[in-house]
C-alpha cells in the first residue's frame, strides 16, 4: 500500500494543529506530483475489497472441489484479506481520532 497520501494528510493535520495553537506553520513547497489523500484512501479501499473478493472466490472454488485450488492458498488469501481489512480499520480509527482532536482544539 502506498503511504505517501497518508503522510501528506498527517502533515496537513500537523500544520492545522500548529495554526490553531498560534504557531506559524512551516509551509511545505507544493509538490508537482502531489497525490490526493482521498484518492489514495479510495484506492486502498478498493484494494481491500478486491482482496476480500478474491479470497471468497478461492474459498468457493475450493469448496466446489476445484483441483487447481489448494487449502494452503485459500488460507493465505483469507489471512491477507483479513489483515488488509484490519489495517484499513486502524487507519480509519486514526483519522477519526485526528479529526476529533482538531475539532476539540480551542480557537
Amino acid at each position: 500500500m502506498d503511504t505517501r497520501g497518508i503522510e501528506q494528510m498527517i502533515g496537513e493535520l500537523r500544520a492545522t494543529a500548529q495554526a490553531a495553537s498560534g504557531k506559524p506553520a512551516a509551509q511545505a513547497p507544493a509538490q508537482p506530483g502531489a497525490v490526493d489523500f482521498a484518492q489514495v484512501l479510495q484506492s486502498a479501499l478498493k484494494d481491500v475489497s478486491a482482496a476480500q473478493q478474491e479470497a471468497r472466490g478461492m474459498a468457493r472454488s475450493f469448496q466446489a472441489g476445484d483441483p487447481n485450488v489448494n487449502l494452503q492458498d485459500v488460507m493465505v488469501d483469507l489471512q491477507k484479506a483479513s489483515l488488509s481489512f484490519q489495517q484499513m480499520v486502524q487507519v480509519r480509527n486514526r483519522l477519526v481520532s485526528a479529526y476529533q482532536d482538531i475539532m476539540n482544539m480551542p480557537v
